[in-house]
């Protein structure tokens, strides 16, 4: 994109959602975050309780240093969370092994895969960055993985399952296993692109006019 642009920070440590971004060509920098997902009530639908925990993460970021007063940029913070209609459950990330094998045979039968953001403009007044404007987003898609028994040793062992909703992955190592996908694709992944374009675009981040023009073949 073309110097001079808003900067876009992610709130997130996400290879999925950094992935999704650096192939929509959108630049942005990693920060982080500290909240406290636990202070989220889980009775509540999916679409509420996954945009909730991003504005949770909206209010606790770890601002970036160096600013400089008036300095104006984008803030992103997101959360992805399974909803495993048959148990009745809510999958988050699983804290270990045992939990990460019965969320992924449950699986077996289908989860909705809800993914939520907020994005937020903020400005540097001197002393602190005022956060002002944001808008939210969710979007979701419906995933059936089946991972055999035999497999799913195999699969524990390469794929870092504490770090994803569910302990599912339905690229790499996870997309031979992937038995059905319908709705939105990237939501799956841990950010729904379509609405975030859209958010970027109401903020003039993100448009064709935006993109140097590409090099001639």
């Amino acid at each position: 994109m073309k110097a001079g642009s808003l900067a876009l920070y992610l709130a997130s440590g996400s290879s999925a959602r950094r992935a999704l971004l650096q192939a929509a060509e959108i630049p942005f920098t990693v920060i982080g975050q500290h909240a406290d997902e636990s202070l989220c009530s889980l009775a509540q639908p999916l679409l509420s309780l996954v945009q909730e925990i991003a504005q949770l993460k909206m209010g606790a970021l770890d601002f970036p240093s160096g600013a400089k007063a008036g300095e104006e940029a984008l803030f992103l913070t997101a959360d992805t969370m399974i909803w495993h209609e048959n148990s009745g459950k809510f999958f988050a990330k699983p804290r270990d092994r045992q939990q990460a094998l019965a969320m992924l045979r449950a699986s077996r039968s289908g989860t909705l895969v809800g993914s939520g953001f907020c994005l937020a403009r903020a400005r540097f007044d001197g002393v602190s960055w005022q956060r002002g404007e944001q808008l939210l987003g969710y979007d979701e898609g419906f995933c059936r993985i089946d991972i055999p028994e035999g497999w799913l040793d195999w699969y524990l062992e390469r794929v870092p399952f504490t770090a994803v909703a569910g302990g599912i992955t339905i690229e790499g190592l996870g997309e031979p296993f992937v038995e059905e996908i319908r709705g939105s694709y990237s939501a799956i992944l841990g950010l729904p692109m379509v609405k975030l374009r859209q958010a970027l675009e109401d903020f003039t981040f993100y448009s064709p006019d935006n993109f140097e023009s590409p090099c001639p073949n």
